[in-house]
C-alpha cells in the first residue's frame, strides 16, 4: 500500500537525520575539536548537522502527509 511505503520512507529518513545529528554533535563536542587537533574544521560538522536537521524535518512532513492520507482513506471508506 502506498501509505505504508510513504510512512516507512518518512520514518527511515527521520532515523537517518537523527543519527546524522548525533554524529555531528559528537564530533563538534569531541576533545579533538576542543584542543585544536581535529582533522576537520568545526564548520564541516556544523554544516552536516544542519543538513541532518533539514532531512529530519522533511521526513517528518512525509510522515504527516502519510498520516493525512490514511485519515482521508478511512473517512472515504466509512
Amino acid at each position: 500500500m502506498m501509505v505504508s511505503s510513504a510512512l516507512q520512507s518518512g520514518l527511515a529518513g527521520m532515523s537517518v537525520g537523527m543519527n546524522g545529528m548525533s554524529r555531528s554533535a559528537a564530533e563538534i563536542a569531541s576533545s579533538q575539536q576542543m584542543n585544536g587537533t581535529a582533522s576537520r574544521d568545526v564548520a564541516e560538522p556544523l554544516v552536516e548537522q544542519t543538513q541532518s536537521l533539514r532531512q529530519a524535518e522533511a521526513s517528518t512532513k512525509v510522515v504527516g502527509a502519510a498520516d493525512e492520507m490514511l485519515g482521508t482513506l478511512i473517512d472515504v471508506m466509512a
